[in-house]
């Protein structure tokens, strides 16, 4: 009996408090960006006729439908143009606040342009919405890396997968709510606009409730804060029992190897040898964008948004339940797979379409298929290989070079793809299939299984392919450090 109790110690179990938080952090944070993401494409209309009604009100002219269209780009790039300053206040704030402290700072970027956008049509405003749509774009920068890195160090080895694809899951959840919320009958209407855009801010509100009742991240207490006792307490209240001592060794080893190193800059995380290997895997959040972009656009095209939200959720809740029995490495060449595929045939499709009758289901079938392989992999995995492939002096670092990665390749695809549509037509989607290509090549000669892995076990693997001998080229205790097997 004592035996069984000691395996399951050391696999780690999900107790009620760690899927608590994992669901509160996920759901208050993750959920935000997701209906962010979705929530302006169905009443968009109705808002630049709002947007034209307020200029008309202001200056007895009507907007001209060049300026109007401008004025609505720059409604929309806002979101990923926040995303893109909110990844670069990342590391500040989550060495500042703390991993749970940092989402709860956050939930300022969600509130606060809930009531604006809320109020905007009373207000006859539509510089508010513009300027909400900056802010929620900041606080989808900002959870998009920090709910993966949060609840990365909260979950046991064996769990941490499962439970680092749980935020894309509530990013999808949130885009079919969103969806759902911007059918005509419900929301997306000339009264009902205004409210589709504000229901942003109840799950903010929610989490700065709940959130501080559950721990902060133990790894930032013991290594960062220095307070081996908090970092105790918070791992006996997320394992569900009072022997912690291996785990805070294990971290407490972490510690002792990256003590040389220090606080690492961007700019240091550029110039180090030993983590160039580990830098070049975040550069997955470039397809990531690219594929997302694609998946964002492609079921508009063929109008089949809501059919295509519905899989991507059902996958995202697959990937949950998987990412741990089939690991991260095979998610990946999976999903990207599925996606070059899509894009080929999607393009064939295309280009047959007015020759062959049924050649437009096809196309509906490529873009389901699409989002199928893009909520597999390319969307759920590339945040979670960032929390398992640096330690903890680099994590922030390398979550603001992943997060302005993904955001100003989402902001690029979302500027450059109309112009790639009316040149290429139909072979547009080409561009999509080849970088699909190159990075599922990429991912099979370069990107290490990290499943049940310890985040030195993990690093170990990166120091033979840096050919280093050490975490960082100023330690050496590391070599000495025999391989950690204690749980995580």
């Amino acid at each position: 009996m004592e035996q069984q109790d000691q395996s399951m110690k050391e696999e780690g179990r999900l107790t009620l408090v760690l899927a608590l938080a994992t669901l509160i952090a996920a759901f208050g944070s993750s959920f935000q960006y997701g209906y962010n993401v979705a929530a302006v494409n169905s009443p968009a209309l109705l808002m630049q006729q709002f947007y034209n009604e307020t200029y008309y009100s202001r200056t007895g002219e009507f907007i001209e439908d060049f300026p109007l269209t401008l004025l609505w780009s720059v409604t929309v790039s806002m979101f990923p143009f926040g995303g893109f300053i909110g990844s670069l206040l990342v590391g500040p704030l989550v060495n500042k606040f703390g991993r749970k402290g940092a989402l709860l700072f956050n939930n300022i970027f969600s509130i606060v342009p809930a009531i604006l956008m809320g109020c905007s049509k009373v207000a006859k405003s539509f510089e508010l919405i513009i300027i909400s749509r900056l802010l929620v774009g900041i606080c989808a920068g900002l959870s998009s890396n920090v709910v993966p890195m949060y609840l990365g160090e909260l979950a046991p080895k064996n769990l941490r997968g499962a439970l680092g694809v749980v935020p894309q899951l509530f990013i999808t959840v949130g885009i079919l709510v969103a969806q759902i919320f911007g059918l005509r009958n419900l929301l997306a209407n000339v009264d009902g606009w205004p409210i589709l855009l504000g229901l942003t801010g109840v799950p903010a509100a929610l989490q700065l409730l709940l959130l501080p009742f559950f721990p902060e991240s133990p790894r930032y207490l013991l290594i960062q804060k220095k307070d081996e006792e908090a970092a105790k307490k918070a791992l006996q209240r997320l394992r569900g029992w009072d022997s912690v001592d291996r785990e805070v060794a294990e971290i407490r080893q972490e510690d002792e190897a990256e003590k040389a190193a220090g606080f690492i800059s961007v700019l240091k995380l550029f110039r180090m040898r030993s983590l160039r290997w580990q830098l070049l895997v975040v550069g997955l959040g470039g397809p990531r964008a690219e594929s997302q972009g694609w998946a964002a656009r492609v079921p508009h095209h063929s109008h089949s948004r809501l059919p295509a939200g519905c899989p991507r959720a059902c996958l995202a809740h697959v990937s949950v339940f998987v990412v741990e029995l089939l690991g991260r490495r095979l998610l990946l060449l999976l999903g990207f797979s599925i996606c070059l595929t899509a894009c080929c045939v999607l393009t064939a499709a295309l280009a047959l379409q007015d020759t062959v009758s049924w050649m437009p289901y096809v196309s509906i079938v490529c873009v389901i298929a699409y989002v199928i392989g893009h909520a597999l992999g390319p969307s759920p995995i590339p945040a979670l290989l960032i929390t398992e492939i640096f330690l903890q002096s680099s994590r922030p670092s390398a979550f603001m070079v992943g997060g302005s990665v993904h955001w100003l390749s989402n902001f690029a695809v979302g500027l450059i793809f109309p112009f790639i549509q009316e040149g290429l037509g139909p072979y547009s989607f080409i561009v999509f299939a080849v970088i699909c290509l190159l990075t599922t090549i990429y991912i099979f000669l370069i990107v290490p299984e990290t499943k049940a892995k310890t985040f030195i076990e993990i690093n170990q693997i990166f120091t033979k392919m840096n050919k280093v001998s050490e975490v960082h080229p100023e330690k050496e205790e590391l070599k000495e450090l025999p391989p950690v097997t204690s749980e995580q």
